[in-house]
């Protein structure tokens, strides 16, 4: 398939399901929507699978992988060699992402989208959760020009749809996304900038750690980037292209996948909702089927979510990335989803409902 078929292929949920939905809610034995956001979750649900028996047993994180030439401005406080160590903990059920995805019985896959180091799978522990669609050696330094060209950000956003599709194929009913990239908040918090425009001030963190020196030339590396390539706001593959990373396109195009798929998608924090504006601007849409696992502490997080019109679903101030709030929140849903399908109406326990 082409991008082009994906993005005519997309349509907004079906509100019928929803109202479907809202009415059995009503119907439940307690005063009237006494769980709050857990019944508003569980009628999204409904509406995105088309069904009042929703299901979201079996889950999956994608895990996409790329390293930045934005770190040659200094911009993070850990060596790029990182991201490469860090799949290998992937791998090996080693890291946060592992942890959480246990707790919530998640697969986790790793999809390398980009990273430096060309990873030999022959000599890795694990390697058949390591999925290869590497775009290119990292992305350029967009401080000094376009982060990559035009196509490969088209092939970054379908290998992202692809390795999703494939997944939902499988039998995966809800879709979580993580990152690996050392450097990502700075392009994150270019697309931030440039969609949500928000200014560089409220936008641009710590990341993972840098101080204050550190902090000033993150965001003049950013302004600088900014200015040089002059991304179009309303082209997501612009912007992608001009200060994204291979990541970031991957998150998006599994964004994409979902949509088209109807399957719900949990976004995690700040990488993965710099992806999902890409996936916004270029199908807008695809938010009817996405879900906000948690608010970062990273300070930009809060824009994107307001320009996606997104309610996080937790706030616990975590900042890991990796796909780890997005995985935690899924617990939350199922919930949701087992209050939605468990809990007995009016009519069926025999309790009176309340006078009209």
């Amino acid at each position: 398939m082409k991008l082009a078929e994906i993005l005519n292929g997309i349509e907004p949920v079906d509100q019928t399901w929803i109202e479907r939905a809202q009415e059995r809610t009503a119907q439940l034995v307690m005063p009237t929507r006494a769980l709050g956001r857990l019944h508003e979750i569980s009628e999204r649900l409904c509406g995105i699978l088309k069904t009042l028996k929703p299901s979201i047993t079996r889950k999956a994180v994608l895990v996409m992988a790329g390293d930045h030439g934005i770190v040659n401005e200094g911009v993070s406080a850990y060596p790029q060699e990182v991201t490469a160590a860090m799949i290998q903990t992937f791998l090996v059920g080693g890291a946060g992402i592992n942890s959480i995805s246990r707790h919530v019985n998640a697969d986790v896959w790793v999809v390398d989208m980009g990273i430096i180091p060309e990873l030999d799978v022959t000599k890795m522990k694990r390697s058949d959760r390591l999925l290869i669609n590497k775009i290119g050696n990292g992305t350029a330094n967009f401080a000094r020009g376009p982060a990559m060209s035009r196509e490969m950000a088209e092939q970054s956003i379908m290998a992202g749809f692809q390795q999703a599709s494939v997944l939902f194929q499988k039998g995966i009913e809800i879709l979580g996304t993580g990152d690996m990239g050392i450097g990502n908040t700075t392009p994150s918090a270019a697309i931030g900038a440039v969609i949500a425009g928000a200014d560089l001030d409220a936008m641009v963190g710590r990341g993972t750690g840098v101080d204050d020196k550190g902090l000033v030339r993150k965001q003049e590396a950013i302004r600088r980037g900014i200015e040089v390539n002059q991304p179009n706001r309303n082209d997501g593959l612009d912007v992608l292209s001009k200060v994204g990373g291979f990541e970031i396109g991957g998150i998006a195009g599994s964004i994409l996948a979902g949509a088209f798929h109807n399957y719900p998608v949990v976004i995690d924090g700040f990488i993965s909702t710099a992806g999902a504006l890409i996936a916004n601007a270029l199908c807008p849409p695809v938010t009817d089927y996405l879900f906000a696992g948690h608010c970062s502490a990273e300070p930009g997080h809060r824009f994107m979510l307001s320009h996606l019109k997104l309610e996080p679903i937790l706030n616990l101030e975590m900042r890991l990335g990796e796909g780890t709030g997005g995985a935690l929140a899924m617990s939350i849903m199922e919930g949701a989803v087992r209050v939605f399908n468990d809990v007995l109406t009016f009519e069926e326990s025999g309790v009176a409902d309340k006078k009209p």
